[in-house]
């Protein structure tokens, strides 16, 4: 169990395992609120029961006052070859309680909980388009990327996809790496050459939420798809991102420095946990 303050109420959060169907339900009433999913895509109680029982996680933040759920996280086991990782399917935080660190400290607790196990690795997916999240899956958390899927989910029924093709990025994260360890510390790895970048503009959020403008961020989404694909295939990797002082994402790209990726990525650092 992890505790700490909000960075602007003081309010005291916890973070820990969820414990019994009240709080699974809680999480399915979390999803709801965040993406508004219909029934067609609504991720069951039933399925953060078998989570939890064959090896995968389910975290809950809790506002320590009142027991309220704010938060969760889910994972699920998978395999490589023959090597086990966990992959990280959801990460939900009530509006309220963002920018308040809550999905940062609930992803450090995955990491604790699969590093006490033995894993290095951990992936998920996220839309390219939500600047906000690939800030903190590569530039606060230190994940790479070298991998899309256009409309990988196929249709989803959200007001948050907004229509758009469900287009995914495969984010990275190995635990015990020197590059994961100076994310979290704050630091910015510069060892690797940018060699190509790749914008989303900080309008774009607006565009998928107008009837009007919603075509700019189609044809954003098939722009960047194509660009993303082609720097993939060229052996380029997503490194860093940053935003700009107009607010713009801003993925950088390059090439990890061994002809193994898996290596150049996972050189153990210490666990450095928090």
């Amino acid at each position: 169990m992890t505790a700490f303050a909000s960075n602007d109420t003081g309010h005291a959060i916890i973070i820990r395992p969820c414990s019994g169907f009240t709080e699974l339900d809680n999480c399915v009433d979390v999803q709801e609120q965040v993406w508004g999913y219909d029934e067609r895509d609504i991720i069951p109680r039933r399925l953060f029961v078998v989570a939890q029982r064959v090896g995968g996680q389910v975290f809950g933040a809790f506002e320590a006052q009142t027991e309220k759920m704010i938060g969760f996280a889910m994972a699920l086991p998978g395999v490589k070859g023959r090597t086990p990782y966990l992959h990280s399917h959801m990460l939900a935080v009530l509006p309220a309680w963002r920018n308040r660190s809550v999905g940062r400290r609930l992803k450090l607790a995955q990491r604790d909980d699969a590093l006490s196990r033995g894993m290095s690795l951990m992936e998920w997916t996220f839309d390219p388009l939500e600047i906000k999240n690939a800030f903190l899956n590569v530039a606060r958390l230190g994940a790479i990327v070298r991998s899309y899927s256009p409309n990988f989910y196929g249709p989803l029924h959200s007001e948050l996809q907004a229509g758009l093709q469900s287009d995914r990025m495969h984010a990275e994260w190995w635990l015990g790496s020197g590059r994961v360890s100076a994310a979290l510390s704050g630091q910015t790895d510069t060892s690797i050459p940018v060699e190509e970048t790749i914008q989303v503009p900080h309008a774009v959020a607006t565009w998928k939420s107008s009837a009007v403008d919603r075509a700019h961020a189609i044809q954003l989404q098939a722009e960047n798809r194509t660009k993303f694909i082609r720097a993939f295939a060229q052996g380029l990797v997503v490194i860093g991102f940053k935003r700009d002082e107009q607010g713009n994402g801003i993925y950088e790209l390059g090439k990890l420095a061994e002809v193994d990726a898996n290596r150049a990525v996972a050189l153990t650092a210490g666990s450095d946990r928090e």
